[in-house]
């Protein structure tokens, strides 16, 4: 009975990934999915599952096996019954939420959108302290005993000294019987990874351009997290001045001034120098905006900035350039024009969340 729950359970999980499967791109688009992320999961509704099951009728109702009938009669039901009520134009919804790991999401994205696993720099891996049972001993707390090994110990003692009756055969450890789980810790490499977000908060971004940037930073977040076992995300905010900040601030601040992009660009290489050395992370830096900037003299600047200070040492950049009515959108075409040809800077255009998708297929789709 166990098994065969088990492969029911099997099968209705496949049925579920499928299902997520042909509607992750229009979940992908949908923001309200990140304000259910709990702890390592995600609830995702899907439409609603039917499993065929058996159900009883009416007695002495007629019809097809339910007593005698002949070819044409109605199954399930006397003839010439009718429904009740007037047709409608709309379909019925029918949707079930289920929780799905962060990790299977991150799957189900990389199958969809053909994404190669990322390949490390080759830096030096973080070790990280793993415990692991490796055997027994004869002492220990009674959360770790091992119940099969301790009867077995007091069924051969039993066995041994003559006292065991096959009649009867009752066997009760005794203190020396007792087996516990041992463990050991051993130090195991663990990739570590770090991403900085940066984003324009000046008053040419609006609440549509920001949601943008929080539901791709959300895809982005996972596909990584299933790649490093240890990830951590920094935010910094610009306008005409860059800092850091949370999470929750960098998604709903917004300021009135103007724009100077190498402010956040100086103040991630900063951080990046006193926290994150390049021989021990692999860092990933995404920055966000219209497409606006204070003067050509700041480009410059920037250029300057990724080149010499940014690019070297890190996995990848990425700039996405979300669609504004207030966004010039040249700064886009400033690093294409400067920074082309360099092989670890991606850029990428948002024009609504329709755009979505293919922005990350463009910043996840080199295995960087």
């Amino acid at each position: 009975m166990s098994l065969r729950i088990d492969q029911d359970h099997t099968r209705f999980r496949s049925i579920v990934r499928g299902k997520i499967r042909d509607n992750l791109k229009q979940y992908i688009t949908q923001g309200e999915l990140i304000g259910k992320q709990g702890k390592g999961l995600v609830s995702i509704p899907v439409p609603r599952i039917d499993v065929p099951r058996f159900t009883f009728g009416e007695r002495d109702a007629g019809g097809v096996g339910q007593g005698p009938g002949s070819p044409g009669d109605a199954l399930g039901g006397a003839p010439g019954e009718e429904g009740q009520g007037r047709a409608g134009q709309e379909a019925g919804e029918h949707r079930l939420e289920v929780e799905v790991t962060l990790d299977e999401l991150a799957d189900l994205l990389g199958e969809e959108l053909e994404l190669p696993a990322i390949e490390s720099k080759g830096k030096r891996r973080l070790a990280t302290a793993r415990d692991k049972y490796t055997g027994l001993r004869r002492v220990g707390p009674e959360s770790l005993k091992h119940f099969k090994r301790t009867y077995k110990e007091a069924l051969r003692r039993a066995i041994a000294s003559g006292s065991y009756d096959p009649r009867l055969p009752l066997v009760v450890p005794q203190r020396e019987d007792k087996r516990f789980r041992a463990w050991s810790s051993a130090e195991e490499p663990a990739a570590s990874a770090v991403i900085v977000y940066m984003m324009d908060v000046s008053g040419s971004m609006g609440d549509e351009q920001k949601e943008l940037v929080r539901i791709e930073s959300f895809w982005i977040d996972t596909w990584l997290r299933r790649q490093y076992k240890g990830l951590e995300s920094r935010y910094i905010i610009h306008d005409a001045q860059a800092r850091e900040v949370d999470r929750e601030t960098f998604f709903s601040t917004r300021e009135a001034g103007g724009t100077m992009i190498s402010s956040a660009y100086q103040l991630c290489a900063r951080l990046l120098q006193d926290h994150y050395p390049s021989e021990e992370w692999n860092t990933y830096l995404f920055h966000f905006s219209d497409g606006d900037n204070w003067s050509m003299e700041d480009t410059l600047s920037c250029v300057t900035l990724l080149r010499g200070a940014l690019l070297p040492r890190i996995n990848q950049f990425g700039y996405g350039q979300v669609e504004s009515p207030y966004g010039s959108g040249q700064f886009l075409r400033d690093l294409r024009e400067h920074l082309g040809q360099e092989p670890r800077l991606v850029t990428s255009e948002i024009p609504d969340r329709e755009g979505i998708v293919q922005s990350i297929r463009d910043f996840l789709g080199r295995g960087r």
